[in-house]
């Protein structure tokens, strides 16, 4: 990666993630959280044998996450040393490389990839590899989930502006377009929506319903026809048969 990103990529955690973001027992928590409700239907369609690949572990709330639920055959890839190395702290099993040299050169398969927060870091021309090195990485069966900033969503320019190395952003029909492509099927998207686990969220939710129905209303009156994923971030499933 011969580019700007790997200087930024070089402090990434310390110049960037630290200051956005909050990783106190609380917060980590409260994410957590929010990946039981967002990936457990996902993964209670996979026995807790599978092997799993996290492509961009950061510093590995993800795989912690993926442990915590009987989940022990996890590895995860990320560019960033720092984060690397929070991570190793931690006794996760994570390793320091670049997506796509990993993709190139490691011949391991999978039954499950993830990629939160990581498909809009890579440049249009290198979308294929990518994707195509994903695809070839999977066994039979197996799948790809991603969650990733939406070029439709309501308020989702705090997010797809938020990181200077966000250089590609998607839709659902986008994402088709390259999933497809490199032979992905069974492709399903979710919403990245508020979810009920108490009072609060129940509130937000049904809030959410009520500003999704009123800016579909506009859409409708506009173009004649709606959209069904308006978060700010959406969930992308697809398998490889």
């Amino acid at each position: 990666m011969n580019d700007f990103r790997e200087e930024l990529y070089r402090r990434y955690s310390s110049t960037f993630k630290e200051h956005i973001s909050e990783f106190d027992e609380k917060s980590v928590a409260v994410t957590l959280s929010k990946y039981r409700y967002q990936y457990l239907p996902i993964l209670k369609e996979f026995n807790k044998d599978v092997r799993i690949l996290e492509l961009g572990c950061g510093r590995g709330i993800f795989l912690e996450f993926l442990i915590n639920n009987g989940y022990k055959n996890v590895f995860g890839i990320d560019v960033s040393k720092e984060q690397i190395d929070i991570a190793k702290a931690q006794n996760l099993n994570a390793e320091e490389i670049g997506v796509l040299e990993y993709l190139k050169n490691n011949n391991e398969k999978f039954d499950l990839i993830f990629a939160i927060d990581l498909i809009e870091h890579f440049h249009k021309d290198e979308l294929i590899p990518l994707f195509e090195g994903i695809y070839n990485k999977l066994r039979n069966g197996g799948a790809f989930v991603f969650h990733t900033p939406n070029g439709l969503g309501i308020n989702a320019t705090r997010i797809i502006y938020g990181d200077l190395t966000h250089l590609t952003i998607f839709t659902p029909n986008s994402a088709i377009q390259i999933l497809k492509l490199v032979g992905f099927n069974g492709i399903k998207f979710f919403e990245s929506e508020p979810y009920a686990k108490d009072i609060k969220g129940i509130l937000r939710l049904l809030l959410w319903k009520i500003v999704k129905l009123f800016l579909n209303g506009i859409r409708l009156i506009e173009t004649g026809g709606t959209e069904r994923i308006l978060t700010q971030n959406f969930i992308g499933v697809a398998f490889k048969d």
